[in-house]
């Protein structure tokens, strides 16, 4: 379908507001008018429905199973106009580890779904099946919060979901291999960042090295801080897109932050998405800002924050 958008909502733990964010760009989106579909793609751990108050029949599991053949009959219209959801898998345990023609099957059947805006809610964690959600969709953002164990498994994330995409560009037997080697962080070649591989496949094959450094140009996550109290939270999202360019060579944005608030755990407890029970709150403003630079390709701007604008 022309103009339509894959999102991917990702991160590399749980507990970060994946789900929440998820929720809300689609409510936020689907409140401007524009068709949306939210995908839980968190198989094994779906709570998406939770968010919007729904209760689906069929979920996501009865299409990879094969108990439901049309994609559409697995949608379920939401209360909130212009919002659809495919709900995740439930009660089956098998599903959260999909093969990877399952996977592709299902990502090809959501493409061909007739909405402007496709939302995909991942799990916890650098799964493959994460890792491949992720790789599919043409923007990939990234919730963290602004603590240690979060900012890292960000880190980790990252890198595996960038070393994901490089096996897949390579076709030399060997420069796989050594992909697949580098995505351990202790293996016996010292590659430790995408730069130490990039190296290491350009002494194999220059060609499959050149193809590998152009593939930096086409990836660049998103990067949205979650639950800040300080100034100090809010930067940390420069921070890591520094680190990033500086150790990696990749380009992360980062696009917004929000304001940890009591806001948030009351409308989860109501099962209502923030931006309909409490649209002037701050963490309400702050989703919104991140949602518009989203849609306009822009990033926070680092004066603006300095200077205390939109607090």
């Amino acid at each position: 379908m022309p103009g339509r958008e894959i999102w991917a909502v990702g991160g590399g733990k749980g507990g970060t507001g994946k789900t929440f964010a998820a929720a809300n760009l689609g409510v936020g989106l689907a409140r401007m008018g524009k068709r949306v579909l939210l995908v839980d793609a968190d198989l094994g751990g779906a709570n998406l429905h939770t968010c919007l108050g729904a209760q689906p029949n069929t979920t996501l599991s009865d299409f990879i199973q094969g108990r439901v053949k049309d994609i559409r009959d697995v949608l379920v219209q939401t209360d909130i106009p212009n919002l659809a959801l495919i709900s995740g898998a439930q009660d089956y345990l098998e599903v959260a580890n999909p093969k990877y023609t399952q996977k592709m099957r299902f990502i090809r059947r959501v493409h061909e779904l007739d909405f402007e805006h496709i939302i995909l809610d991942l799990g916890a964690g650098t799964s493959f099946t994460n890792l491949d959600f992720f790789l599919t969709a043409q923007i990939g953002i990234l919730v963290v919060m602004p603590e240690p164990t979060s900012i890292e498994n960000v880190y980790r994330f990252i890198k595996s979901a960038f070393y994901r995409r490089f096996k897949k560009i390579a076709r030399d037997p060997e420069v796989k291999a050594v992909i697949t080697m580098a995505m351990d962080e202790k293996n016996a070649r010292g590659i430790r960042t995408p730069h130490d591989l990039i190296d290491h496949v350009t002494q194999i094959n220059s060609d499959a090295g050149r193809k590998l450094q152009e593939s930096v140009l086409f990836f660049s996550p998103k990067i949205i801080v979650n639950q800040v109290r300080s100034k100090d939270d809010i930067t940390l999202g420069f921070s890591m897109r520094s680190a990033c360019a500086k150790y990696y060579g990749i380009k992360v944005e980062y696009v917004g932050y929000i304001a940890h608030d009591d806001h948030v755990w009351r409308t989860a407890k109501k099962r209502r998405p923030l931006l309909l029970e409490h649209p002037y709150s701050r963490p309400a403003e702050h989703l919104q800002r991140a949602l518009e630079n989203l849609l306009k390709r822009e990033e926070l701007k680092l004066e603006l924050v300095l200077a205390g604008a939109g607090g």
